[in-house]
């Protein structure tokens, strides 16, 4: 009885996440800058997300070709949407599939477009939690002093 059951959960571990390419880039074979390029995809390209390797995600195009792109290139559904695998049970199949959870911390703005950066609203919550972080003048002049460090005037440069 568990063979049967089995079966049925292979097709999500075969599951593909559809994306678009944010802009014009190379299909690479392997998940790195200096690998053979596969093929060019255009900007707005539709491609299935198939695997995450570090900062490489690999992809399939509709024609058939597969490589790695840059996760950064990629936009994960339509605005407002979640991006499939934010669950629990896909992150399950994730870690299954791929062997990570497909949860990636990124720094800078992924898949979004001018648009949607211009209409974008600031979170009163988040920037007292980020101003929480901030040191005082007293408790750098602390740090430098148990480092060792000595104050050097830096003039800005000329424009």
């Amino acid at each position: 009885m568990r063979f049967p059951a089995l079966l049925l959960l292979i097709p999500l571990l075969c599951w593909a996440e559809p994306a678009v390419v944010i802009r014009a880039t190379e299909l690479k074979k392997d998940p790195a800058t200096d690998a053979p390029t596969v093929a060019e995809l255009a900007e707005n390209a539709a491609v299935d997300a198939v695997e995450r390797k570090g900062g490489w995600t690999r992809v399939k195009t509709p024609g058939g070709s597969q490589g790695w792109v840059k996760m950064l290139l990629l936009r994960y559904g339509g605005p407002g949407t979640a991006k499939a695998g934010d669950t629990g049970l896909s992150q399950m199949f994730n870690v299954a599939r791929t062997g990570t959870s497909g949860t990636t911390v990124t720094t800078g703005v992924r898949g979004l477009d001018a648009e949607q950066i211009s209409n974008a609203q600031p979170n009163a919550a988040e920037l007292g939690k980020m101003a929480s972080f901030a040191a005082t003048k007293e408790a750098s002049s602390g740090f430098a002093r148990r480092a060792k460090l000595q104050a050097k005037q830096v003039d800005y440069p000329a424009p």
